[in-house]
């Protein structure tokens, strides 16, 4: 009986994992500033071993993006805002793609890391008004 009592389930309900606000695509946005100035940095060196340096960081940093924008798309964005802006999970899958392998990961063109913060900011720009409209 004490343990029963000690060890009851307790229900609780949230409509997120944390407080309301800690969402920003500008975690993700710092990250790919950093995979593209890595990138920026490979191209200027000819010292190798720093090149392998800026290569691993930027990789680690690359996985980071990745982290933050999974994070949005799977915790932030619900369905009333994919059938606002139906190119919502397009623009997502074309953004972790870039900061894969298929993009900066593979890359030290900083052009592949601008394409990243491109997608960033459009991500960006409708969060915002997510933001706004709630």
């Amino acid at each position: 009986m004490r343990l029963t009592r000690l060890f009851s389930a307790v229900e609780a309900t949230a409509h997120c994992d944390l407080p309301c606000g800690v969402y920003d695509p500008a975690q993700a946005r710092i990250e790919a500033e950093s995979v593209k100035a890595l990138q920026e940095k490979y191209q200027g060196s000819d010292d190798e071993v720093f090149k392998t340096r800026a290569l691993i960081i930027k990789e680690q940093r690359a996985e980071l993006v990745k982290h933050h924008l999974w994070v949005l798309w799977t915790d932030y964005f619900k369905p009333p805002h994919f059938e606002k802006y139906p190119q919502l999970h397009e623009l997502f899958n074309k953004a972790t793609k870039q900061a894969g392998a298929s993009g900066t990961k593979q890359s030290v063109d900083p052009a592949e890391g601008q394409k990243l913060l491109d997608y960033i900011a459009e991500i960006d720009k409708i969060f915002w008004e997510t933001k706004a409209a709630s």
